[in-house]
């Protein structure tokens, strides 16, 4: 199987998997993706995304209406090439020094209105740019109704729904599980500490999460003596103090809502789904959807209480928990049907109460209809709302750091090309992604800033705070426009055959072809101000992934090897890529493994980039960033993809136990323990899962280990991953 047919494959394994069709792919969201470039009326886009190992590419046309930015010409530098006036912009920006004078003091104001994110007025202010949204899809109506067919890629979330009923099979029972204690005088072992933390309580790990000390919801969660696990419609409450597991209490939610993750700090279990509400009667009847975030007190677990929710408009997206703060994100779409006619049809409701026009940041593009809606509470008071806000424009990621929080969308801007001349009209436009920052502390919102880089992010581990600086690094696409009336569908290289195009359209895409994909690094100060860029790096390539750690950072492009880039960042104005690792294959999560160590979990692929011969571990010995090698890889033959490309929770690294585990899919699914040492990786324990299984879930209690899949857990010994005990949820009825 060729690696574009597994990436398609894994795309619709993953958009499928729940019976709910997610966010991304409900008609309007589709048509938003169509309309995502914005351009003057009767200028029609073609968007060439990319594929980066494919001989396939994708051209959409999207819906005019909207703003044209103008962004720096990335050109083809050198890898290691810094712009060189980006400390001079930034001295404008302040206005000027050493007596700049009025013409850099112009300078700065204007930089600082373009970097300040606008609030409404009033609520007509909002309607305005939802308006123009709509008026601009009536326009090009015909063009979408012709893409209706849109083949897109996959826009994943912070996240995962609850699994499904699948269990493990009997007969494989530790097929491949070693001793920890023997058989390899190399394995650096289990750690051999008590299982108990300060105070004398049992030790336990939580679920993967992305930021250091920032919380956040998952599936499974544990307090060291109680397991709550979501399953379907209830959290499943199982007592793990002993040996032989208990049930001991189960939340039932409704079945009229999706729930979605939990959290847990203490003895309070935050519960989050989605539900749908009919408002109104009669012909005025409609139903809306809401994000929910209901907690409950588990201090009894037989007997779980509910203390307070709160509700706001929209689809659940996310949850982050920082200081006792619960912040609840979802992503709601404006009606049009009723906008105007009823309010409450374009304005968010968080707990009853329309969001105030102060409490929306405008788009930073000419029309909008989606928001990204901010909540929070206290665990203390779970049923007061502190603060909110609704982040007015098309999210497509959402990174949260210690403090802030940071909002992306992806647009495309004007390129100043070369080929402009020999383009016959038309432009050559590039990927952007706008942001904006917005900072949190004991559950109040403050909006600190907004900006533009060139090209798009690719997964939040791309994107990094440190130090009051913003690090990332993203992939920089082309496009073209054009001005005739010709039609233009949406064309797939590969499925709609040449001889059926016109020859607008060849002459189109080979001008794409020329203005390759190349990637890109931005350091901006606390401001989003722009410190320094690189630009040009491995061109006709994309990030599949990146970790930032301290003063480094490491990013991998592919296509057909895999560049793994190390990044001096020690001077944030003056960043440095000191090393470039070539190896066949990718990395697609990265996760920092120790002192000189990094993890990759990704593909191994041949040569010519086309066939994938498996998931493959990596360990890059980092302790020398300008001369990062890959020390030793572990290829698990016949699989084709793993839960942790598109959910970095389904990954379980335990970097003080050597731990790392993973499931993977080849003729069915099956769960992987390794631990690493000088000879490399070794396989402790695997175990085959029932028919295709994901969110599968590990974690350790004290000395045993349990694993969570769907409706069954089962628990082992840390140390020699012998069986304990199993269980299956819900078997007692209630």
């Amino acid at each position: 199987m060729s690696f574009d047919e597994i990436n398609l494959k894994n795309k619709i394994q993953e958009q499928t998997k729940d019976l709910e069709v997610p966010e991304s792919l409900m008609p309007e969201a589709v048509e938003k993706r169509l309309s995502g470039t914005k351009k003057k009326k009767g200028m029609k886009p073609i968007h060439y995304l990319g594929i980066a190992a494919a001989a396939c590419f994708i051209l959409v046309i999207g819906v005019a209406g909207g703003k044209i930015y103008d962004v720096f010409n990335p050109g083809h530098c050198d890898a290691e090439r810094v712009v060189a006036d980006a400390d001079t912009k930034g001295k404008a920006a302040d206005g000027g020094e050493n007596g700049a004078g009025a013409e850099g003091q112009e300078a700065g104001a204007k930089a600082e209105a373009e970097n300040a994110v606008r609030t409404a007025e009033d609520y007509d202010e909002v309607y305005r740019y939802i308006k123009a949204e709509q008026e601009a899809r009536q326009s090009y109506g015909t063009d979408l109704e012709m893409n209706s067919g849109f083949l897109g890629g996959v826009f994943s979330e912070d996240g995962a729904m609850a699994g499904g009923a699948e269990i493990f099979t009997e007969e494989s029972v530790m097929e491949d599980a070693k001793s920890a204690d023997g058989g390899n005088t190399s394995f650096e072992g289990i750690s051999q500490e008590t299982g108990r933390r300060d105070g004398g309580e049992v030790d336990y790990s939580d679920t993967n999460t992305r930021e250091e000390d920032v919380g956040e919801a998952d599936i499974v969660k544990t307090d060291g003596k109680h397991l709550f696990i979501l399953h379907g419609q209830r959290v499943e409450i199982i007592g793990i103090e002993q040996d032989e597991m208990k049930e001991l209490g189960v939340i039932v939610l409704d079945d009229e809502v999706g729930v979605e993750e939990i959290y847990l700090q203490d003895d309070r279990l935050v519960v989050t789904y989605t539900e749908s509400r009919q408002e109104g009667e009669g012909e005025y009847a409609t139903y809306r959807t809401y994000a929910v975030a209901e907690t409950f007190d588990v201090g009894n677990p037989s007997s779980p209480k509910s203390v307070g929710k709160i509700a706001q408009s929209g689809r659940y997206y996310t949850t982050r928990i920082k200081d006792g703060y619960v912040y609840l994100f979802s992503n709601y779409y404006a009606d049009y049907e009723v906008a105007r006619s009823y309010e409450d049809g374009f304005v968010p409701v968080v707990d009853g109460q329309k969001i105030e026009a102060g409490n929306v940041y405008l788009p930073m593009l000419d029309t909008a209809r989606k928001y990204l809606v901010v909540s929070s509470f206290s665990l203390k008071e779970p049923d007061v709302v502190v603060d909110n806000k609704a982040v007015f424009g098309d999210t497509d990621l959402c990174y949260v750091s210690g403090e802030n929080i940071y909002v992306c969308e992806n647009s495309y801007a004007e390129k100043k090309s070369s080929d402009m001349e020999e383009s016959k009209g038309r432009e050559v436009r590039v990927s952007q992604t706008s942001m904006r920052k917005i900072a949190y502390k004991d559950g109040k919102l403050t909006a600190v800033g907004q900006a533009d880089v060139e090209g798009t992010i690719n997964d939040s581990f791309c994107i990094d705070e440190y130090e009051g600086n913003l690090r990332l690094v993203t992939t920089v696409r082309p496009s073209v426009s054009y001005d005739d009336d010709g039609i233009m569908p949406l064309w797939l290289e590969g499925i709609v055959p040449r001889a059926t195009q016109k020859a607008q359209v060849v002459e189109d895409v080979e001008m794409v072809r020329e203005e390759k994909d190349s990637n890109s690094l931005y350091v901006l100060d606390e401001n989003l101000k722009e410190l320094a860029r690189i630009e040009g790096l491995a061109e006709d390539e994309r990030v599949y992934s990146a970790r930032f750690m301290g003063d480094a950072g490491y990013f991998v492009t592919f296509r057909e090897t895999d560049p793994l880039f190390s990044v001096d960042l020690s001077n944030p104005k003056k960043p440095k890529i000191i090393g470039e690792l070539k190896i066949p294959g990718f990395s697609d999560y990265l996760h920092p493994y120790g002192d000189g160590k990094l993890l990759g979990i990704g593909m191994e692929v041949d040569e010519e980039g086309m066939t994938t011969d498996g998931v493959k571990l990596s360990m890059f010995d980092i302790s020398d960033p300008a001369n990062v090698t890959e020390a030793h890889k572990y290829v698990l033959e016949g699989t084709y993809s793993t839960d942790v490309t598109y959910n970095y929770k389904a990954a379980f690294v335990d970097v003080k136990k050597n731990l790392i585990g993973l499931n993977a899919f080849g003729d069915g699914a099956r769960y992987y323990i390794f631990a690493y040492g000088e000879n490399g990786f070794e396989c402790l324990f695997s175990r085959d899962l029932m028919g295709l299984s994901s969110d599968v879930r590990a974690l350790y209690a004290g000395e045993r280990l349990y694993l969570v899949a769907g409706n069954t857990v089962v628990s082992y010994r840390l140390k020699t991953f012998e069986k304990i005990d199993d269980i299956v949820l819900g078997a007692a009825g209630r």
